[in-house]
């Protein structure tokens, strides 16, 4: 069964007077592979604009938007309609017996496709990340599908979610430390924790889909706006999907978009603008996933 949903992806920024622009650059379109496929897509600009699509070093498709007119309010609507087909469960996904436990056994040419998302990122100044992630690992308990579950519900059940209008992502010492976070924050607190036990993990940064949304029973945590989630290399198994907000591992709820070694390569939106500091005022997201229906399985 597959799928057919429609995403719209609207933000609003607001001056005390109009203001020029340097190029922006959104990323919402899906990424091709398996798990879907892009069926229509627009972006539309309420000042004059020209856009053009470049694939950036990680083939996330980006676009790059040169506006042409200072405005006093810049908007961006962002509409695509795709199929998406989902994915299994982790259970579906049998691991290649170097991978059944911690640490993790790459080969040489996993090492070096898969070094720049095994490599820590974040600074871990007081150690507070690298101890945390050990103790998933103490007392001889190293099945690695074990510690990964491990994780993923202790984030879940010990860290609280927490909106904020702050750009960027906290580090995940800090997230640790305030025991609260945005989606981003828990992807990313579980991807540094990871690494320090040597498993490759890349950020992925989409949609979230909701069946609440649509009149359903099930509410999750991050729907109606952009949504950020983790994917774990295993050998035997590939990329599998952790959605520490969500405890998500499989379905069709998650809509990738970009992929990225480190949060700040998933921006959604991000360009620039020339006046004087106060002439900001905010900004305003909207987003709304939609299914639109579904397509019979073959029989």
């Amino acid at each position: 069964m597959s799928v057919i949903y429609e995403v719209e992806h609207v933000t609003t920024y607001r001056y005390a007077k109009p203001v020029n622009f340097g190029p922006h650059k959104a990323m919402f379109l899906p990424r091709g592979n398996y798990s879907g496929r892009l069926l229509e897509y627009a972006i539309d600009v309420n000042v004059p604009a020209q856009v053009h699509w470049i694939s950036d070093t990680l083939s996330n498709n980006v676009a790059v938007i040169d506006i042409g007119a200072p405005a006093q309010e810049l908007t961006f609507t962002c509409r695509f309609r795709g199929e998406h087909f989902g994915t299994k469960g982790i259970d579906n996904f049998p691991l290649d017996p170097r991978a059944e436990e911690v640490p993790v056994q790459y080969t040489p040419d996993e090492w070096t496709d898969l070094a720049v998302y095994l490599r820590p990122h974040a600074e871990d100044p007081d150690g507070s990340v690298a101890a945390w992630a050990k103790s998933f690992v103490a007392g001889d308990r190293d099945r690695t599908s074990d510690v990964l579950n491990r994780i993923m519900n202790t984030i879940r059940d010990t860290v609280t979610y927490r909106s904020r209008e702050e750009e960027g992502t906290q580090p995940p010492g800090e997230t640790l430390r305030l025991k609260s976070g945005t989606c981003r924050d828990y992807a990313w607190l579980m991807m540094e924790a990871l690494r320090r036990l040597g498993i490759a993990c890349r950020f992925v940064s989409g949609y979230l889909y909701d069946s609440a949304l649509d009149g359903g029973d099930v509410g999750m945590t991050g729907s109606g706006a952009t949504h950020a989630w983790l994917q774990v290399y295993l050998p035997g198994a590939g990329w599998l999907v952790y959605d520490p907000t969500n405890r998500l591992t499989e379905g069709f709820d998650l809509i990738a978009v970009a992929i990225a070694r480190h949060p700040g390569q998933a921006i959604p939106l991000a360009g620039s603008w020339f006046g004087d500091p106060g002439d900001y005022l905010g900004m305003e997201v909207s987003v709304a996933v939609r299914k639109l229906g579904a397509t019979p399985e073959f029989t």
